[in-house]
């Protein structure tokens, strides 16, 4: 390793590492510890070889030392031969132990990488969904991606360095000392001048990489969010196009600023360490050459001290940085732990009760609820604000209590953010009640366990979402095993097997980024073969129907209508006229069940009911019912 090479991997560390002036941790360490236990055979035989490519690093120039004492002494060319012989079998085993290090390196590093990426991927799955409707993604997705690399260099980059550099450079200031202690003495005087300036220019260095980092982020999230299908429609209908692109390009600009400044403080730094090393040698040549002069040296052992010299300087300037690449993984440790120390709000019991066989009821026995607040669900940094809000939330649903038995329809109406939508999360607990019991089949949702709720239950919710995959993967989500001829059956169900059928790939075609290659209705429909696919016991509908045009919405009405048959369903509805045949109607104003009974006792007695029918009768025509006498539209209100 030249002088040019190792001011290029201290620069690098040093700008890269994350400023941090915290102490350690010993339970951080021990963490850290427990998820390098499994690894800890390879990390041992990491280190062995790694003390013998140290070795081997020094041996060298103390044998091409010796190579020119016995050619200027004269010696017997088997001598020279035997020498030159033994540098290349040390160069040999210098690469192949090289070889075998890297490689151990990599398992580690990449073994490491795995453990941590499923552990933090496997924890989030298990947050609520609050977690996800304050934390940003892009915050979220770095934790798995920068830090979970940023902890693996610990094992792979820093622990390493760190022992063949100590072992290197005790090596190698014997050998050195040995030689002469005085050219290592004056060696010794330029190495401030080679560490100092790594230092200080890696600190601005890093500086401004950050800065561009920042920038570049930004460019990325404008990037991420004009270019999506809603937000270049949203950019194209009330944007301004100029704006956008002179936001942009003034990122861009400052990236490029930054940019050419790097570079030109990279060039500025590696001249003077350049010429640092040149002086360097060439105090070494001119002392020893001195010292060989007046006999007091040999001619060899002034080459050796020249090759040596970078074997000194290498792992020197290397440990002075090492504190900075220790606490920069150790940093990344943290805020990897940082989000797996936040435990879920909604747990699954250790011994869950069974999901009884059957029909099932649909039970609220006064349930009170209120958002978590933010202190319970997120973190502060994947919020990306200074500080979380205490604050406990607003009770938004009061006492609510009503049954709907097996088969039956419960339909709730009534303003917008009353309720409606909170009550149907507390089903599939996407939330849990703060009191009160939520029951199916008599059983409360909290002693059932995740897997019986999912199968039990089925949503289809009024942003249809779909997966950028194909449609026999977005069909498949809930039942994998689902046969050919059963995803055919489910797709003619909801009326849109002749659409697929049309399509070049049939079931294999991929729908887009949330599906925006399908129409509205389309991705609608496709929703509720997934739910006909999962056969649900219960179905909840929540704006199942909005913004559909009257063609779509008469399509995906007729699906619904299939989807309800035999089955126990909660809908929520906007248009009353399509829900006059449900068998239970509850209004909810304000976190409250204010009126309940059929369409014909809510008109009769004149309340709410009414004047939310009578003020819909007048804008809207009346309906057709659905077949069977189920009419329904799942445009439901928001909470």
């Amino acid at each position: 390793m030249d002088m040019e090479t190792t001011a290029w991997m201290s620069l690098h560390h040093m700008t890269t590492a994350q400023q941090d002036k915290r102490p350690f941790s010993r339970a951080t360490l021990r963490r850290i510890a427990a998820f390098a236990r499994p690894h800890r055979v390879r990390l041992l035989w990491f280190l062995v070889l790694s003390v013998l490519i140290a070795v081997l690093a020094v041996a060298t120039p103390v044998l091409a030392g010796r190579v020119v004492d016995a050619i200027l002494a004269r010696a017997d060319v088997g001598v020279v031969i035997g020498i030159a012989v033994l540098i290349a079998v040390i160069a040999l085993a210098e690469a192949g132990i090289g070889t075998a290090n890297r490689w151990m390196s990599a398992k580690i590093g990449e073994g490491l990488i795995l453990d941590l990426r499923t552990t933090v991927y496997d924890h989030v799955q298990r947050m609520p969904v609050a977690f996800f409707t304050r934390t940003r993604t892009g915050a979220l997705v770095s934790r798995l991606n920068n830090d979970v690399l940023g902890a693996q260099r610990a094992f792979s980059d820093t622990l390493s360095g760190v022992v063949s550099n100590t072992v290197m450079l005790a090596l190698t200031f014997a050998v050195m000392i040995g030689l002469s202690w005085q050219v290592t003495l004056v060696a010794l005087v330029l190495l401030p001048l080679f560490v100092l300036p790594a230092r200080m220019m890696g600190a601005r260095l890093a500086r401004l990489e950050r800065e561009a980092a920042a920038h570049n982020a930004a460019m990325s999230t404008q990037m991420t969010e004009r270019f999506s299908a809603p937000g270049a429609t949203l950019v194209k209908l009330f944007g301004r196009p100029s704006h956008e692109s002179a936001e942009f390009a003034a990122r861009a600009g400052r990236v490029r600023d930054i940019g050419v400044r790097t570079a030109m403080l990279q060039w500025i730094f590696m001249t003077a360490l350049t010429l640092v090393s040149a002086l360097a040698l060439a105090l070494v040549y001119g002392l020893g050459g001195f010292y060989a002069l007046v006999g007091q040296l040999n001619p060899g052992d002034v080459v050796a001290l020249a090759m040596l010299l970078t074997r000194l300087y290498a792992p020197l300037t290397a440990l002075a940085s090492a504190r900075v690449e220790v606490m920069s993984a150790f940093v990344s440790f943290e805020r990897v732990f940082e989000v797996l120390d936040l435990a879920p709000l909604i747990r699954e019991k250790d011994h869950p009760v069974p999901m009884p066989e059957g029909p099932v009821s649909v039970e609220f026995d006064d349930v009170h609820f209120g958002y978590p607040s933010a202190d319970k669900v997120s973190l502060a940094s994947l919020e990306e604000v200074a500080k979380l809000d205490h604050r406990a939330g607003v009770e938004v649903l009061h006492g609510v209590s009503f049954r709907a038995e097996p088969g039956q329809m419960v339909a709730l109406v009534g303003s917008s953010g009353a309720g409606k939508s909170t009550m149907a999360q507390l089903l599939p607990r996407l939330y849990d009640a703060d009191s009160g019991s939520v029951r199916l089949a008599g059983v409360d949702v909290r002693d059932l366990s995740f897997d019986d709720i999912r199968a039990t239950l089925g949503m289809v919710t009024q942003d249809g979402h779909l997966f950028h995959e194909s449609i026999r993967a977005n069909l498949t989500l809930g039942r994998p095993e689902a046969t050919e001829e059963e995803l055919w059956a489910a797709l003619r169900r909801a009326r849109l097997d002749e659409l697929v059928a049309s399509l070049p790939d049939g079931l294999d075609t991929v729908v887009g980024e949330r599906g925006y290659r399908l129409s509205g209705g389309e991705r609608q429909r496709l929703t509720i073969a997934r739910l006909l696919l999962a056969q649900p016991r219960v179905v909840i509908l929540d704006e199942a129907t909005a913004h559909l045009d009257s063609t779509s919405e008469a399509a995906v009405q007729a699906a619904l209508a299939e989807a309800l048959d035999g089955r126990t369903a909660v809908v929520i509805a906007h248009r009353l006229s399509t829900v006059r045949a449900a068998d239970l109607i509850l209004v909810v104003e304000a976190g409250r069940v204010v009126e309940r009974g059929t369409h014909e006792e809510l008109l009769a007695r004149g309340g709410r009911y009414q004047e939310l029918y009578r003020t819909q009768f007048d804008q809207d025509a009346p309906e057709a019912p659905l077949g069977a006498g189920r009419e329904l539209d799942a445009a439901a209100t928001a909470r």
